[in-house]
């Protein structure tokens, strides 16, 4: 197929994308209740002759499309849910429910997978294989990807390769951004609970004050990344939440610290929560305190299989031309569950540049005046696509 082909196709279905991503903005759902979204995914699939699957991981949905004959399947992702956040642009299609918010371009992400399987629904005979389109739930918070892998999506057929995109405000809109190798960070969630002995805030001799105590692990925490961690390899370890108290001459008897570790690498991440828990131990048992550390692992890291995402780079070159390719140099400490697809099968997660400044879009990712370029939906659509055709055909 050439460039032109799928680039007329996509041009085509501009305004009805942008029509459904206008839809689904006005009416964002959180992880796990995507009823209303769902519904208008499964409407467009079937409206394109698509197989259909509904509550796939939960809310999830996925369409099935076969080609000419049997032969390989790619399955192309994009996440449905929003963010529990006021929006606060001033549009005609601005968020209707007050408490939610699609802050993360899901609606937009959703909008183009839809087009790319419109364009696809009118190209089996071009190709042999399978294609399936995971509308996924849950990206933002509750494990969507792992519930949908559960559920099978990686069989029946069995997927060969896995490819989804994220609008990236980083990068100019009509661009988009590869990087075999690690793009984006893991991301795994900890709490610290620091036990002491309570007391008057006058007398604190006879106390052991877990604020002290969490004050000081907050401090040498950062020593696991300047001093235990090489250099080299980029690891973030972060204190959201420290709480403790319920008065100003009351010394507790604890404190409580909450954080995220993101690293970028699965030998670095093994090894961070034996590394944290040894400066915990020691300087707790070194004022006599007692110490809870609770690890959870959240998000592993996203590594792009260096074949796929030259292959995407290429089908992204014949459609928006190959300078506007841009080869990503530094990966994001951001963490995406689209990993868990990549641990499974090879893969490559790629950033559909949404800045543009013209139109004054320049908000990062989970602002409430976040909006996209909608001008980017049906060429990720057509990249997509491409994508499809030339992996089954290959």
């Amino acid at each position: 197929m050439f460039k032109s082909v799928i680039l007329e196709k996509a041009e085509k279905l501009k305004d009805k994308l942008i029509t459904i991503r206008r839809d689904i903005h006005a009416h964002p759902e959180i992880g796990m209740h995507e009823n209303r979204t769902a519904k208008v995914i499964v409407d467009k699939l079937k409206e394109y002759g698509i197989e259909v699957q509904e509550h796939v991981g939960g809310t999830g949905v996925v369409g099935i499309l076969r080609g000419k004959e049997p032969g390989k399947t790619v399955l192309l992702r994009a996440d449905m849910d929003c963010l529990r956040l006021r929006e606060e642009n001033d549009i005609k299609y601005k968020s209707q429910y007050p408490e939610f918010m699609h802050a993360c371009g899901h609606d937009a992400h959703i909008s183009w997978l839809i087009g790319a399987a419109s364009i696809l629904s009118e190209l089996t005979d071009e190709f042999s294989g399978n294609v399936k389109f995971l509308f996924q739930p849950a990206e933002e918070g509750a494990g969507g990807a792992e519930k949908t892998i559960h559920s099978g999506v990686l069989e029946n057929p069995k997927v060969d390769v896995v490819v989804g995109a994220h609008v990236w405000p980083g990068i100019a809109a009509g661009k988009i951004g590869v990087k075999p190798g690690p793009l984006m960070a893991a991301s795994d969630n900890f709490k610290i609970v620091i036990h002491g002995k309570g007391g008057h805030g006058g007398q604190p001799q006879k106390c052991i004050d877990p604020i002290a105590v969490a004050c000081e692990i907050y401090m040498a925490l950062q020593t696991v990344v300047s001093r235990k961690v090489d250099p080299l390899e980029p690891a973030v370890i972060s204190i959201g939440k420290f709480s403790a108290g319920s008065a100003h001459n009351i010394i507790p008897d604890k404190a409580e610290l909450e954080g995220t570790i993101r690293t970028l690498t699965y030998e670095v991440r093994e090894k961070m929560p034996a590394m944290i828990e040894s400066i915990i131990k020691g300087i707790s048992e070194a004022n006599g305190a007692e110490y809870e550390f609770k690890f959870t692992p959240y998000h592993a890291p996203v590594v792009n299989d260096y074949e796929i995402t030259t292959m995407l780079g290429k089908a992204a070159s014949r459609v928006i031309e190959s300078k506007n390719v841009i080869i990503v140099d530094k990966p994001t400490m951001i963490g995406e569950d689209f990993s868990s697809f990549e641990e499974k099968v090879p893969g490559t997660f790629f950033w559909v540049g949404n800045l543009n400044k013209e139109k004054g879009i320049t908000e990062p990712l989970h602002s409430p005046e976040f909006n996209v370029d909608e001008d980017i939906i049906y060429k990720a659509a057509a990249i997509f696509a491409q994508f499809a055709l030339i992996y089954l055909n290959e």
